[in-house]
């Protein structure tokens, strides 16, 4: 499975309006919703918040994967977000974070979650956050996102 297969173009905001973690958060679950009208806004919302709160999801300098666990569904939902401005994510280097790969899980993907995450982390470590820094469009991030395997 690519990321691209997770990450839909209309999933993904070049833009940002948001500067909290919480408001973020808010408008990359409208992003999946809009794609997949099968799932809930609170109750993604409520499954990312509670999973934040237990540990912060900053991975690197500047990208945090939020996420959290849907109950009765199978599927991995995500929507990725570019914050040219930062937002304050309480993160443990303190700095703002430009890049969140929010990711909405069904309770049978557990293991398939921690594939995502290690593809994810692959990317940023392998100089792709410079590649999507300069995408221009969704589409051209998705295209980088489908040679991650």
């Amino acid at each position: 499975m690519a990321l691209s297969d997770i990450f839909d173009p209309r999933s993904i905001k070049l833009n940002l309006a948001s500067s909290s973690k919480t408001e973020a958060f808010q408008e990359l679950i409208e992003t999946i919703a809009a794609v997949h009208p099968e799932l809930d806004r609170e109750t993604m919302l409520a499954a990312v918040q509670d999973r934040e709160r237990k540990l912060n999801t900053s991975i690197a300098p500047g990208v945090a994967i939020p996420h959290g666990y849907y109950p009765g569904t199978g599927g991995i939902f995500g929507a990725l977000g570019v914050s040219p401005a930062g937002i304050a994510y309480e993160a443990p280097d303190s700095n703002p974070v430009r890049y969140l790969f929010l990711l909405v899980l069904g309770e049978s993907s557990r293991e398939r979650h921690l594939r995502v995450l290690n593809r994810i982390a692959s990317l940023i470590n392998s100089g792709g956050g410079e590649l999507l820094r300069k995408a221009q469009t969704p589409e051209a991030v998705h295209d980088i996102l489908s040679h991650i395997h």
